[in-house]
């Protein structure tokens, strides 16, 4: 089993910045592409911005400029960086990893609970 725990969402004002954290834990052999997805009320979930074991990173062209992903191989955590915040930010952010568990090598893909980000007008 393969944990993802988030925190850090919250309720800013437009313009506003968070930063969400989230930290993998269980039986981790290694972890390739650790991302943030995003589901608004009455959408599909959503690409946020993904990054590689290596560091490469691939962002939703809504989120360019603004956000920023980064990871923490050692302690097995990827950070979203959010700055000037819109509205349209407003969603429930997830964190997903993929990669292998052990002690049997055997690949994994897991999901965060979700936390509530909400930027106000």
């Amino acid at each position: 089993q393969v944990q993802l725990v988030e925190s850090g969402g919250g309720l800013v004002q437009a313009g506003g910045s968070l930063r969400l954290s989230c930290a993998a834990s269980g039986s981790i052999f290694s972890i390739n592409a650790m991302g943030w997805y995003r589901q608004a009320p009455g959408k599909q979930r959503e690409l946020v911005a993904v990054i590689s074991s290596g560091g490469s990173t691939n962002y939703a062209d809504s989120v360019k400029g603004r956000f920023t992903i980064s990871r923490d191989n050692v302690n097995n955590t990827v950070y979203l960086q959010m700055n000037s915040l819109k509205p349209e930010d407003t969603a429930v952010y997830y964190c997903n990893a993929q990669g292998y568990r052990r002690p049997v090598v055997t690949r994994f893909d897991s999901w965060g609970q979700g936390t509530q980000v909400t930027v106000s007008s």
